[in-house]
């Protein structure tokens, strides 16, 4: 799915209608849990940022994704999620009635925490280190190049069709 959304309300209403509640509860609970977290769009993800990249979220063909920076709050929290990649830092989850949103709630309040030590300790994790957990590549994950259609002059008028124009005048 190619996006091309620069917003994260552009981007839920692009999404099929399924995946679209679904990413809205998983974003506003997001916002909702983690105040003070700046919302933007990247690499076609939506992702959440303080001091640095902290979440991204994401929604693919058959899945939506979860990516989490605070690897360690995911390895806290593993077993009570199904579709929880540690290795990666993500979750995975296709169906949101599967997915125990208390317990993911956990996991925003236990990252921020985390993030907020990390600032302090100054050992905040580079975008491009979280790109190479998350396995996105930087130039295939790239926004799409814009779209410009160049701009044709109208057809030139045939001299015969204005001179019979004036003749009926």
């Amino acid at each position: 799915m190619t996006m091309t959304a620069t917003t994260v309300g552009a981007y839920l209403r692009d999404l099929p209608p399924d995946r679209r509640v679904a990413m809205a509860r998983v974003c506003s609970m997001i916002r909702r849990s983690a105040r003070g977290v700046r919302e933007s769009m990247r690499y076609g993800l939506a992702f959440y940022e303080l001091d640095g990249p902290l979440f991204a979220l994401e929604s693919g063909r058959r899945h939506m994704s979860l990516f989490v920076a605070e690897q360690d709050v995911v390895l806290k929290h593993r077993e009570a999620l199904p579709g929880v990649d540690s290795k990666r830092s993500y979750i995975r989850f296709s169906d949101l009635n599967r997915l125990p949103l208390d317990v993911v709630e956990k996991i925003v309040r236990d990252s921020v925490a985390a993030r907020r030590t990390r600032v302090q300790a100054g050992s905040v994790p580079t975008q491009a280190e979280l790109l190479k957990l998350w396995a996105i590549k930087e130039e295939k994950a790239e926004a799409p190049a814009a779209v410009t259609k160049a701009l044709l002059a109208p057809p030139p008028v045939k001299k015969t069709v204005v001179k019979k124009a004036q003749k009926r005048r």
